[in-house]
């Protein structure tokens, strides 16, 4: 297992070899933190493997996903196209994608993390999340400051007051995207949020509160 800052090097040794760059300015040749962070969030990339310290720790699969993001999004593919394509994707279809040579997914991984008595985190009193609401350009949102999102909620289950819900972030169009509680499954709940947001999109793209550069 990586690091996140071993992991962003081998994502630059895949692209070094076939890469034409981002299309244009306003997405990031390589991913950071908070890029990262915010494909998991939106179901791009899977939650971290486990922590050492306070590094999360990835795997072989995390590369496929963030090579196979930056490609297409070279390809000029957007972001909501990628999230369609590639989100919950089986790992052979990520490895068409993402061309990423054999020794950079076996190289030379961290160990595993040692076992520890200390009780899982998710089991201790939640406290409130540090939210950082600076939307940049290439759609990086932080949602907070540890490395380690909190575990999957259980769809069947509420989540209970006063705790905080895994949130689920939808790209509308415009620039806009919407957040929600838990996750979605199937693009069809995608679909249908963005044919009833239009009337919404419309308003804002109205008080010029969109980014028209989207259209």
């Amino acid at each position: 297992m990586w690091t996140m800052e071993e992991l962003v090097d081998r994502v630059r040794a895949a692209l070094a070899a076939e890469y034409s760059g981002a299309p244009n300015g306003r997405v990031r040749d390589l991913p950071d933190r908070r890029s990262i962070r915010w494909y998991s969030t939106i179901g791009l990339v899977d939650r971290p493997l486990g922590t050492r310290g306070r590094n999360a720790l990835y795997g072989p699969r995390h590369l496929l996903q963030l090579v196979a993001i930056k490609r297409l999004q070279a390809a000029g593919r957007t972001l909501a196209e990628i999230q369609a394509e590639l989100a919950g994707a089986p790992e052979e279809v990520l490895t068409e994608v993402a061309r990423v040579p054999a020794d950079l997914l076996s190289g030379d991984p961290s160990p595993a993390p040692e076992a520890t008595t200390r009780p899982p985190f998710w089991k201790a009193a939640p406290a409130a999340p540090a939210v950082d609401w600076a939307f940049p350009t290439d759609t990086d949102i932080s949602f907070g400051t540890p490395d380690v999102p909190p575990p999957p909620a259980d769809p069947g289950v509420s989540p209970a007051p006063g705790t905080d819900a895994v949130l689920t972030g939808v790209p509308l169009g415009l620039g806009v995207i919407l957040l929600v509680p838990g996750a979605l499954h199937g693009h069809l709940d995608r679909a249908e949020l963005v044919t009833a947001a239009r009337p919404l999109l419309d308003l804002l793209a109205s008080r010029g509160l969109t980014d028209r550069r989207d259209q």
